[in-house]
């Protein structure tokens, strides 16, 4: 803060990206700098006699044992009402950072403190964080340290701790530290008569760049700080205007385009506190870094220059001087009353040399090289309750009393006192921010009468008041001119007592009673019966008789502006009060706390999805809450085509007539849109699907692209689209190629030219059509170049950008734990974030965004739970949404959330938003570093498997297409595995999207396995028989009563069936598969005596039979059923057979009676048979059932693979699991991730690359060598040992001797395995 040279990065130009890199260096640098060289401790090197307080516990926890990690700590006496630890650096100091503790080894911490800052003891600021914040975090506990580091360093000798809040358990215990460095100031006072004049070393100087810091405090709204021309019209000018401070900069006019060169920009508010204010100013070329107290604001100056050029010299203090008193008349101002330090202007320290009597610095009036205040003690009203007592002369026949004050609020109570004798009261307040007097006096009715106007606006105001009998007389802001008088007729004798802010809690209402809220502010200067009172903190209680106060603090006035900056958007109007802020936001075309939200919908799509099908015209919205303002459209709302086209018109869409250009002066035909600037209309078609501009020319005797001499031909004619890039194709043509439409179609009028006006004929030819590649769109200027020949004319016209359809829902898939990196997010003070997404994994996060600190992630927690995580610098929150249903359902759902200084709330589809409001004087603080990962958290932890589709930030569409890598695992559009799976599930299993993978749900089918292709099947022993409880009684006589068809519950329809199974026997008679029901419907499948299959069905009085096959079905072979009944139809098929259909009577009542059991093998019904079944029945079915389904009931199923603990099956006989029925099947290869019994393509092994592998598999095959070697030698040296040789014939063995060789049979073989041998 002006102890030495400051960096900082600037937006560059084109013309300094290059320095880009290096600005980053210095920032590095910068904080590296900051980090080592100013952050000294402090207060450790400290005597005694530095630390004091407002009181203390005892001699064990006094004041100078507030050292941190000190073996005590400071406490106050438990009945002190305000305490405070003071600190004296004995120095000014250059502070950066403050750390606490509790007191060592007890329960007695801080929770929240204010820390106030000065130079001088008797006059306080406290310090502000961001979001206009005074009270800091503190302990937790009694050893650790919570570290601050304050967002821009103080200068300040003297440290304040006030505590505000402790450990309920203990008492205020405090062990404190400050960091920073030394700091030398150069000061100068000023008494609005001084003024320095820095002459510059040449006559005109001419800078490109600019560095000027300096630190000031002043009690004046109005004052130049800064001041320097030039006789070009350059100009820069520090100035404060109502307490702003106000920054005016010229860099010269431009002479070609009627822009204006001067640019004002204001910054800080309340800034005539009489505390020191650091102004940092950096310029590089037009780009511009102006910063206050920690706040900075970049800007682009006016004009087309970029160097400043300023004559002879410029002046600190002032503009006007002795020497230059013909000024002109804006000029002619008071000059600055104040300090100002180290002020340095391009490295030259001003003050330093003026105080050294450099001959380059000339002084005018009587400069003194100190700083003195005005002495004035003000003191802060800043609790619920607060007041101050002053006691005051009884029994006089006048009351006289003044004051200053200074508020955001528009009522509370100023002064109230009782009268003596019963005689009344005395109250003064402010309402609506106007001063209100009131005089009551017992069985009359009450005076009143109210004065000024807009009292509350953060300034200053005095306040005189005299009341006597009868008359009551009002001067604000001393003008005694036009003082407020009212006269009517009461008696009064002054009391003893004047309250001032308030009145005190539980006091009686004859000494203080008022309607009017506690007064909210700052008052200084109080005289009660023309006395001035000292409010010096010290002092007053000594001298004053009945003083008394509660939550007031003294030497102080903390007000602060927290509608500066506007915390709201979109021009909002910020209205404060002394602790809080609301948004106005009407005729904005925005909602919410403050302003972020669009009242309106993106674009006619989107009014279309929303239910509006009348074309009119419609405000749209495209960038949402972002910088961009609604502006109206026409919408076309086609109805039977689904789409809307959004159409925007503009200034040339009639035949513009051009002549006289050349490539050298062409002409610039600037494209206006109604209601939209190009950046609106740029918005609109960055978020469609579809866009279109028809472009049409027209040219005699004049060419568009082709110029004689070059291979291509430079174009003479060009269109200039989104983000002012130039396109060199016409319309009907592609991006990438200089031709026409005509050219693409091999149809110009000349066949050697790409365009019909590129043959330069002199008769009229037409080059048209639709421009339609979006990213180009829309057309901001057409420019023409070539009709500076006598017959030359060209003609050109553009048709209204149209746009239908959303490009904002462009969707990926994530197949693996990966992520999708996105520049790193530049928060304003609000954040939107808005996303569908669709997935079967329990958790994965969304998107995550991070700093060393700061950051924000929305992700799914659980299966059923979203989770918006963040820290904006209050702490870590976590809002949650509970969903009553699963959300990895793979069904689209929709997340909204938002965070702002009031509040932060989430969202998912219909449920209500979860919301945390903020706690006072908030700021969102995204102070983010990292990239932006979308699908993971950062170093791909909890990856998210699933689809992600139209993911917004503050309106601004992510690109999540442009770069989705399908060897990386992200796939464009939601394109799971399920929509051509490697394998499909077989039997009607139900493919589930995992999206790292696939897997089948058998549920509802009769087979298992991974594809649901393994038959389950029983071997049914004679007598054996399987019952399946399908209705208990009272279930089905409930439905019955209510004539219920519908059964989903139970998964079928009453006038719906389906069976299915597989079976395999060599007897016969028997009945496979027998439905009862509570009534006298039933459905029987029967084995026949000659091994034939018939259906029975039972619907009304009498049964319907129909023959499934002819064949003999007792051959031991598999053989399967399928049967389904849809209402009075019934399709049947056996094996392989083809599929036949029957009828049921048309007076056949198509409703089944409710089910009851289900039998398989044979029928153990209590009541009545068909006796045609009970035939078949015995003495039951011997052989192998597989694959029985009815409906979603699998009874074989239940009984080996049970989801139920208790499944409602029974069992008689031996039934053994068997597949002996399953139907042959193909063979499919199964993919690895659902082979239960894949073991990977390669065994684990261990590798080693480097140096010592490579050292010893050389060894090893050096002694394989030698081995190799060893044993050659051995068997060739050897060769002949234990041989001889001989002429006998050698005996050869009969043939017959040897051994015969047999195949054996494994009896231990199963059944199964002998059965497919035969086959």
């Amino acid at each position: 803060m002006g102890q030495g040279k400051t960096y900082s990065c600037l937006w560059k130009n084109k013309m300094q990206y290059s320095l880009l890199p290096l600005c980053f260096i210095i920032l590095l640098l910068e904080n590296f700098c900051q980090a080592d060289y100013c952050n000294e401790p402090l207060v450790a090197p400290l005597y005694a006699a530095s630390f004091s307080a407002s009181s203390r516990y005892s001699f064990f926890y006094s004041p100078n044992l507030a050292r941190l990690h000190g073996g005590s700590g400071w406490a106050p006496d438990p009945k002190d009402p305000q305490p405070w630890l003071q600190i004296n650096l004995k120095r000014k100091y250059n502070i950066t950072a403050i750390a606490t503790q509790g007191t060592y080894n007890t329960y007695d911490w801080v929770t929240r403190y204010i820390l106030l800052y000065s130079d001088r003891e008797d006059s306080w600021k406290p310090f502000y964080q961001q979001g206009n914040n005074w009270t800091f975090a503190g302990n937790l506990n009694t050893d650790g340290v919570v570290h601050h580091r304050l967002y821009y360093p103080i200068i300040a000798q003297y440290l304040r701790f006030v505590p505000v809040s402790w450990n309920p358990q203990g008492k205020i215990g405090l062990r404190v530290e400050a960091y920073g460095c030394s700091y030398t100031p150069s000061v100068a006072l000023f008494d609005g008569e001084d003024v320095i004049a820095y002459r510059l070393k040449r006559k005109s100087n001419s800078t490109l760049h600019d560095l000027i810091t300096f630190n000031f405090k002043t009690f004046q709204r109005d004052a130049f700080l800064l001041h320097g021309e030039g006789s070009q019209g350059d100009e820069l000018t520090f100035e404060l205007k109502k307490a702003q401070l106000w920054v005016h900069i010229s860099l010269g006019s431009s002479t070609v385009y009627s822009i204006k060169g001067r640019t004002s920009i204001p910054i800080g508010s309340l800034l005539d506190d009489q505390h020191w204010h650091f102004v940092s100013f950096e310029r590089y070329g037009r780009y511009v870094n102006f910063t206050l107290d920690g706040e900075t604001k970049m800007f682009r100056c006016n004009g087309d220059f970029d160097h400043l050029d300023l004559d002879n010299e410029v002046l600190f203090g002032g503009t006007v001087t002795s020497q230059t008193s013909q000024k002109p008349t804006w000029l002619r101002k008071r000059n600055f009353r104040g300090c100002m330090e180290n002020v340095i202007f391009n490295g030259i320290n001003v003050i330093d040399q003026a105080r050294r009597r450099k001959p380059q610095i000339w002084i005018d009036g009587n400069l003194d090289f100190y700083c003195q205040d005005v002495p004035v003690f003000p003191v802060m009203f800043a609790g619920i309750n607060n007041f101050l007592l002053i006691g005051g002369t009884p029994w006089k026949s006048r009351v006289a009393v003044s004051l200053q004050f200074r508020t955001w609020d528009a009522s509370g109570l100023l002064l109230f006192t009782n009268f003596e004798g019963g005689l009344g009261s005395l109250e003064v307040g402010l309402s609506e921010g106007q001063i209100n007097v009131s005089v009551a006096q017992p069985g009359l009715k009450s005076l009143e009468f109210a004065a000024g106007h807009l009292l509350n606006d953060g300034f200053w105001h005095s306040l005189d008041l005299d009341v006597r009998e009868g008359t009551v007389t009002i001067i604000i802001d001393n003008r005694e001119n036009a003082p407020f008088r009212y006269t009517s007729p009461f008696r009064l004798q002054t009391g003893d007592k004047y309250f001032f802010g308030g009145c005190p809690r539980n006091v009686n209402a004859s000494v203080c009673s008022s309607k009017l809220s506690a007064f909210h502010g700052c008052m200084q200067e109080i005289s009660v019966d023309e006395k001035r009172i000292n409010l010096r903190e010290d002092k007053w209680l000594r001298a004053e008789r009945y003083a008394n106060f509660s939550k007031v603090f003294f030497n102080m006035c903390g007000i602060t502006d927290r509608c500066t900056p506007n915390p709201c958007e979109h021009d909002g109007r910020c209205i404060q009060s002394w602790d809080d802020f609301v948004c106005n936001c009407d005729f904005t075309g925005y909602k919410g706390e403050v302003c972020h939200k669009s009242l309106y919908k993106e674009s006619c799509e989107a009014y279309r999805l929303s239910g509006k099908i009348a074309s009119d015209n419609y405000t749209i919205d495209p960038d949402g809450s972002g910088p961009l303002r609604p502006f109206i459209v026409r919408c076309v709302m086609k109805v039977s085509e689904e789409k809307a086209w959004t159409i925007v018109h503009h200034n040339r869409e009639y035949k513009t007539v051009v002549t006289g250009t050349s490539v050298n002066n062409p002409f610039l035909g600037e494209v206006h849109y109604w209601n939209a600037s190009w950046d609106d209309v740029g918005a609109l078609a960055n978020i469609s699907e579809y866009c279109e501009q028809k472009i049409q020319f027209d040219c005699y005797d004049s060419k568009l692209f082709y110029t004689p001499g070059t291979s291509e031909g430079a174009p003479f004619t060009f269109w200039m689209g989104r983000n002012n890039e130039r396109h060199f194709y016409w319309g009907g043509s592609r991006p990438g190629i200089q031709r026409c439409k005509c050219g693409l179609e091999k149809a110009c009028a000349d066949p050697r030219y790409y365009c019909n006006c590129d043959a330069g004929h002199k008769q009229w030819r037409r080059d048209e059509g639709l421009l339609s590649f979006t990213d180009h769109l829309p057309v901001n200027q057409i420019v023409v170049g070539d009709t500076n020949r006598p017959s030359s004319e060209a003609q050109f016209l553009l048709g209204p950008l149209r746009c239908n359809g959303d490009a904002r829902n462009n969707t990926v898939t994530f197949t693996k734990g990966t992520y999708i990196e996105f520049p790193t997010y530049n928060s304003s003070t609000s954040m939107d974030i808005a996303l569908y997404f669709k997935t079967t994994s329990p958790s994965g996060v969304f998107l995550e965004n991070s700093g060393l600190k700061n950051f924000f992630r929305v992700e799914l927690n659980s299966s059923s739970e979203v989770g918006f995580a963040f820290d904006v610098g209050d702490g870590y929150e976590n809002l949650t949404v509970r969903s009553p249903k699963p959300l990895n359902d793979d069904e689209w759902h929709q997340v909204k959330a938002e965070i702002n200084v009031k509040l932060a709330r989430v969202k998912v589809d219909k449920l209500p938003w979860v919301i945390r409001r903020a706690p006072p004087q908030s700021y969102v603080h995204l102070n983010l570093t990292k990239p932006m990962y979308v699908g993971a958290a950062e170093y791909r932890l909890r990856p998210f498997l699933g689809c992600l589709r139209g993911l917004r930030i503050n309106g601004i569409v992510l690109n999540l297409e442009g770069k989705a890598n399908e060897s990386e695992g992200v796939r464009v559009n939601c394109t799971g595995y399920c929509n051509s799976p490697r394998v499909l599930c077989q039997n009607g299993g139900r493919c589930v999207e995992r999206y790292s993978h696939y897997t089948c749900d058998c549920n509802g089918t009769a087979f298992d396995g991974p594809i649901c292709n393994r038959d389950i099947g029983g071997y049914f022993e004679t007598g054996t028989w399987l019952r399946y409880n399908i209705l208990p009684p009272a279930v089905a006589a409930a439905r019955e009563l209510a004539n219920i068809v519908e059964l989903p519950g139970l998964g079928y329809n009453l006038t719906n069936e389906e069976i299915q199974f597989s079976f395999s026997t060599r007897s016969a008679p028997a009945v496979l598969i027998y439905l009862s029901t509570y009534g006298s419907d039933y459905m029987a499948v029967v084995l026949k005596h000659d091994g034939t299959l018939q259906l029975r069905y039972q619907l009304g009085y009498s049964p319907y039979l129909f023959t499934l096959t002819t064949r003999n079905m007792t051959d031991g072979q598999p053989h399967k059923v399928n049967i389904t009944r849809i209402g009075r139809n019934i399709y049947t098929q056996v094996d392989f057979l083809p599929l036949e259909t029957h009828g049921l009577l048309l007076g056949t009542d198509p409703k089944f009676d409710p089910p009851k059991s289900l039998f398989l093998g044979k029928v153990m019904e209590t009541g009545r048979m068909d006796l045609e079944v009970q035939r078949y029945n015995s003495p039951g079915f011997t052989g192998c059932l597989s694959g029985v389904r009815f409906n979603n009931i699998s009874p074989l199923k239940a009984v080996f693979v049970p989801n139920d603990t208790m499944p409602p099956v029974n069992v008689s006989g031996e039934l053994i699991q068997s597949n002996c029925a399953a139907m042959p099947t193909s063979l499919s290869v199964i993919p690895p991730e659902l082979d239960p019994w894949y073991l990977g393509s390669e065994f684990p092994h261990t590798h080693d690359d480097g140096l010592f592998g490579i050292v010893v598999g050389f060894l090893v095959t050096l002694i394989l060598l030698l081995a190799i070697l060893l044993i050659v030698l051995y068997v060739y040296y050897h060769r002949y040992k234990g041989s001889y040789h001989t002429n006998e014939p050698k005996i050869v063995e009969s043939t017959s001797t040897a051994k015969p060789f047999s195949l054996r049979k494994d009896k231990n073989l199963p059944q199964i395995l002998e059965e497919a041998k035969n086959e």
